[in-house]
């Protein structure tokens, strides 16, 4: 099977430092792939690259064989590729039903138009509902987003993702800042989605027992270096990778 996402000699250097170092990467449609290391292992920095926050100083990124790397994020998103960052990024004073509704619109390219009747929308409103309900927010619809607690802005995130069509979710550290009781509920969201088998997950994650737990593949960066790749088996008893995370390396606050 061919990849959809696929990173050729991928490489970035700020001055004389290289975060990113030659990395050659891909994932099959409808994948689990979680990406891990130590501290200073360069993986958010792989994921702006791979989003487009980035542009790198040389190597390529291939969405379906299509050299995207010079694409903006947004018109990599239009293509299907879906970020999510460590801080949340909602509309805090829109409630989380309109939240979703406008990435559902925005999907759909149509304006708001304050003239329009609020039935030209239900369309909108009746997917952005199902959405809500796969990430279990559906009863929060109405609530400000704001008022919202970190683990359910989360879960918005993810839902406005999906009501942008994305075939990939770029999900960097969604249980970061959660309290212990908040973890199970992101945790139950991303089994839900990898359970209707329709979208390819990376997901960077320090939550060893969670990445055991949904990945059908690890990859591990170490020093920008692509470390080891396969899967969590094989990564979890490889001698390699194990003494990468001896030594006091490893850092669970850390990107």
């Amino acid at each position: 099977m061919n990849p959809i996402l696929e990173t050729k000699d991928l490489t970035i250097a700020f001055g004389g430092h290289v975060a990113v170092d030659g990395v050659n990467f891909k994932v099959e449609p409808n994948h689990f792939k979680s990406i891990i290391g130590p501290n200073g292992a360069g993986k958010t920095t792989f994921f702006n690259l791979l989003s487009g926050q980035l542009k790198p100083t040389r190597g390529q990124v291939y969405w379906k064989g299509e050299d995207i790397t010079k694409l903006t994020p947004m018109k990599r998103t239009r293509k299907g590729i879906g970020r999510s960052f460590q801080i949340t990024n909602v509309f805090p004073n829109l409630t989380v039903l309109e939240n979703v509704r406008i990435a559902v619109q925005s999907q759909k390219g149509v304006r708001y138009n304050m003239f329009s009747h609020f039935l030209h929308f239900k369309d909108f409103e009746v997917r952005a509902m199902e959405l809500l309900t796969t990430v279990l927010l559906d009863k929060k619809a109405d609530s400000l987003a704001r008022n919202l607690a970190h683990g359910e802005k989360r879960k918005l995130e993810i839902a406005m993702l999906l009501a942008l069509e994305t075939e990939i979710l770029l999900l960097d550290e969604p249980t970061a800042g959660m309290s212990i009781e908040e973890v199970p509920a992101i945790l139950e969201v991303i089994k839900l989605i990898k359970a209707q088998g329709d979208r390819t997950i990376i997901l960077i994650e320090h939550k060893m027992d969670m990445i055991l737990d949904l990945s059908d593949s690890v990859t591990v960066l170490f020093n920008g270096r692509l470390l080891a790749d396969g899967t969590p088996e094989e990564i979890m008893n490889n001698e390699t990778v194990q003494s990468a995370y001896l030594g006091g390396l490893y850092d669970d606050n850390a990107s």
